[in-house]
């Protein structure tokens, strides 16, 4: 399953300058409930590739705030709350799926 999210990020950033917002776009494998794929609308693959890392394999079983905490733990970037936000969103608009999902 694919699902994004969204989210504003902080003024006086680039990334605000460019974007305004953040995406993430995640890709569930829907049986085992993990983050199979992550992509991000940063400008930087370094900061693409690290919060990818962090997300692909993740059991969402588990629930959102061990990812989260994660999260806050490893990305240190002015972007931090933006980034919490989009994966808050991809989150519950997978949560809202589950009752559909079709295998």
């Amino acid at each position: 399953m694919l699902v994004t999210g969204f989210a504003q990020v902080p003024k006086g950033t680039t990334l605000h300058e460019v974007y305004k917002t953040v995406a993430v776009v995640l890709i569930i494998n829907t049986k085992t409930e993990q983050i199979v794929n992550a992509q991000l609308t940063f400008l930087t693959d370094v900061m693409n590739n690290y919060i990818r890392d962090l997300l692909i394999g993740y059991d969402l079983r588990e629930g959102i705030k061990p990812l989260l905490d994660k999260v806050r733990r490893h990305c240190l970037v002015p972007t931090q709350g933006a980034i919490i936000q989009a994966i808050r969103s991809a989150w519950d608009r997978y949560q809202e799926s589950k009752p559909f999902t079709i295998e």
